[in-house]
């Protein structure tokens, strides 16, 4: 499985791709940020990450995208420009026909490292760790959105499963049902 992880940001949109198999070490294929200028009118920005984006679509040709889940920090002054570049990344993959996953940074910190609260240098080295990397990607963004991405595959297969395990809960439950109705009273 190949994933296309994005850390979301209108001036600094971090992008990984790993791509691996269940009990086999991930293997990184690209760590890189998408930087527009702030100078620049938000359309026009906005346009610029779209079409990096749509490139590394088609260069990599990914299997799912995970992206960071957007929520509310201290810090709101960015929280706008943040929400606008994942909506971005969201109507990119769903027009590729893609799965496009959200996941908390808690999630993917978790993950990583053990745990939810671990800070970025800790993300960073147990990204260098797993992926058996001479040094953290660079700069953070980068290696947060390669994070998002190893996450997203150590999760997938768990996630496929549950949801599996929920249409066959459900199809059981509509057949009980429809055998119920058809009986006469």
């Amino acid at each position: 499985m190949r994933v296309l992880g994005i850390d979301p940001g209108l001036t600094r949109c971090g992008v990984g791709v790993v791509e691996g198999d269940p009990g086999r070490t991930p293997r990184l294929l690209l760590a890189d940020v998408v930087r527009t200028a702030s100078d620049l009118e938000t359309g026009q920005r906005l346009a610029r990450l779209e079409a990096a984006l749509v490139q590394y679509l088609a260069e990599y040709r990914p299997d799912a995208i995970a992206v960071e889940r957007v929520f509310a920090r201290r810090d709101v002054s960015t929280i706008i420009g943040t929400a606008q570049a994942s909506g971005i990344v969201l109507l990119v993959g769903t027009r590729a026909g893609l799965t496009v996953a959200q996941h908390t940074p808690t999630e993917v910190k978790a993950a990583i490292t053990g745990s939810g609260r671990a800070e970025k240098a800790q993300v960073g080295a147990m990204v260098q760790r797993i992926l058996k990397l001479d040094a953290p990607p660079k700069p953070a963004d980068a290696a947060d959105a390669v994070a998002l991405a190893v996450c997203h595959l150590w999760r997938a297969p768990a996630a496929a499963r549950l949801v599996e395990a929920s249409v066959r809960r459900d199809l059981a439950a509509a057949a009980r049902f429809a055998t119920q109705v058809r009986r006469p009273a």
